[in-house]
């Protein structure tokens, strides 16, 4: 099973546990990755997610981001499809970076994209034309088990 984490569920065991939801979310990225190291799911890493975690200007985050990624199994260059199908997704409403991420996801044809941005999941869960689940963290945890 092949697992896109965009860059805010990247980063979600780092948020403020102030929020029991919050909490919950960072438990099971820290399951999904725990569950990417024994080999039991294939994380996924993509030029945009590198881009954008490089970007971060919290080192803490950055680090983390990148040693995450570098247990991704698959790389995904950012390719002229991808860059197509994210100008369409942009067009249906996805901010530019979130339409390159699942344009990414689609292209290396993943089981799930996973994200806590609530209107990333909302929009895209009213398309008809995605081509992989999205799910947010605690979905995904109910999907793998």
């Amino acid at each position: 099973m092949k697992i896109y984490l965009d860059t805010c569920s990247l980063h979600r065991p780092l948020d403020s546990k102030i929020q029991i939801r919050i909490m919950l979310e960072a438990e099971a990225i820290l399951g999904i990755i725990g569950l990417c190291e024994t080999g039991q799911v294939e994380l996924v890493s993509s030029e945009v997610l590198v881009f954008e975690v490089n970007r971060n200007p919290q080192l803490i985050r950055r680090d983390f981001g990148l040693e995450v990624l570098s247990k991704a199994k698959s790389f995904v260059p950012l390719n002229p499809q991808i860059e197509q199908r994210a100008g369409r997704l942009n067009k249906l409403g996805l901010k530019p970076l979130d339409a390159l991420h699942l344009a990414s996801a689609e292209e290396i044809q993943v089981d799930y994209f996973c994200t806590c941005d609530d209107k990333l999941l909302k929009k895209v869960k009213a398309m008809s034309d995605v081509k992989t689940k999205v799910v947010s963290p605690l979905e995904l945890i109910e999907e793998i088990e």
